[in-house]
């Protein structure tokens, strides 16, 4: 049954009522899981291994939010591990490309015109050619829940914080499969980090995409062509940014599940949604003023993510933060609010956002005295309720460390996996 979706913020006992769990969009038929190791990682090696929101006091602060398938596949055959491991200098990439300031448009297209061969995640190679194979492989094994993640930044740059969102993720979702889409991660040093989780035999592996499928057939096919041609401006805000909001959007639109930040720490199961994106922040009277893309919950072939897909390459523009990103998002959905045709449900910002950007910073203080430490219960007996998990901002949040005792002390101690975090005195 199709629900409308004004621009009034659902009560949040009727969207309680109305999730319903989250289904597979695709029935995969793939017959053995692979990941890769700056090569590929056999299947033996993995599977033997295998804004601001309201305050406890209730009142309400709304402030400005940060500026922020299918088609017939032709399988490659598995290949040994001592052929297939195989060490790759990666010292001369570059995670992204950020042109000089002060330029015109037209100094800048030039500039990047030069750059665009440097750009690694452009280009295609054996991986990319396989991208759609092993993702089929991957979800061929039945998963309670399908995550993905993106991560284009350097391997080395995958810290201790990413982790625990992966910890806090499988801690929630013991049964549940993660696909982290990274060209990055897709390598023996990324290999590495995951091993720990895949040693307790959770389902997780980082493949490189292949940015041409994923594209291909929406709106977004012929501005990421201009892009890899160097005809089109990149804008002053890292590439690797914009594309990160677009794979997200694209992976969901081919394949169906849940996308997540790396800077997202999971509470409780998201098996019971579906069709559902988060408000950051709403009014007095209860109708939402920003909605956020750092959670997406979609079927395959959503006619909103198609809109989305379409408003970012309609209206890209690399010099605005948040654009093309969380503002895209807003703007979509004001736009087809009143139009039928569309099933999703906004949920409250206490689902995803709990806690705005500016206020993060609260989280990580262990308490000093008993008026602190009754703030700290009484933040998470209000988590427990009707969070599902907590954005931490992390262009805000790297910069504090988590305190023994604090909210995010408390918290990943209770969601942690493998719990080797050393917290700060």
């Amino acid at each position: 049954m199709m629900r409308k979706v004004s621009h009034k913020m659902f009560d949040h006992q009727q969207l309680c009522r109305a999730r319903t769990p989250i289904l597979s969009a695709i029935a995969f038929t793939a017959t053995i899981f692979f990941v890769y190791a700056n090569g590929i990682i056999s299947t033996i090696a993995l599977l033997s291994s295998s804004a601001s929101t309201n305050e406890i006091s209730g009142e309400l602060h709304v402030r400005i939010t940060e500026r922020q398938i299918m088609s017939t596949v032709i399988k490659q055959p598995l290949r040994s591990m001592q052929e297939e491991i195989k060490e790759v200098d990666r010292s001369e990439h570059q995670s992204s490309v950020i042109p000089p300031f002060s330029l015109t448009v037209e100094e800048r297209i030039e500039w990047f015109r030069k750059k665009v061969p440097e750009f690694e995640i452009l280009k295609s190679n054996n991986l990319t050619k396989e991208f759609l194979g092993r993702v089929l492989e991957f979800f061929n094994s039945e998963c309670d829940v399908q995550f993905f993640m993106t991560w284009i930044s350097p391997v080395e740059s995958f810290g201790r914080r990413e982790f625990l969102a992966l910890e806090s993720l499988f801690k929630v979702h013991p049964h549940g499969c993660l696909l982290i889409l990274s060209r990055e991660l897709d390598s023996i040093q990324g290999y590495r980090i995951l091993k720990p989780l895949l040693d307790r035999k959770f389902k997780v592996a980082a493949i490189t995409p292949d940015l041409s499928f994923l594209f291909k057939n929406t709106p977004a096919e012929t501005w990421f062509e201009e892009i890899k041609s160097g005809n089109k401006d990149p804008g002053e805000i890292p590439l690797a940014q914009n594309l990160s909001n677009l794979i997200r959007l694209a992976v969901l639109y081919k394949f169906g599940g849940i996308y997540l930040d790396t800077d997202f720490i999971v509470l409780k199961s998201f098996a019971d949604l579906r069709n559902a994106i988060g408000a950051q922040s709403i009014d007095v009277s209860r109708s939402w003023t920003r909605l956020n893309n750092a959670v997406l919950v979609f079927d395959m072939n959503h006619p909103l993510l198609l809109k989305f897909i379409e408003e970012f390459a309609s209206t890209f523009d690399g010099n605005k933060w948040g654009h093309n990103g969380p503002y895209l998002v807003s703007r979509v959905v004001q736009k087809v609010a009143e139009r039928p045709g569309y099933n999703f449900t906004i949920l409250p910002p206490m689902a995803f956002y709990p806690v705005g950007w500016n206020r993060i910073g609260g989280f990580f203080k262990k308490p000093e005295n008993k008026v602190e430490s009754r703030w700290v219960n009484a933040k998470l007996l209000q988590l427990s309720g009707e969070t599902y998990g907590i954005h931490l901002w992390n262009r805000q949040s790297s910069k504090f460390s988590i305190e023994e005792g604090s909210v995010m002390g408390r918290l990943i101690s209770d969601h942690c996996v493998i719990c080797e975090y050393k917290y700060s005195s």
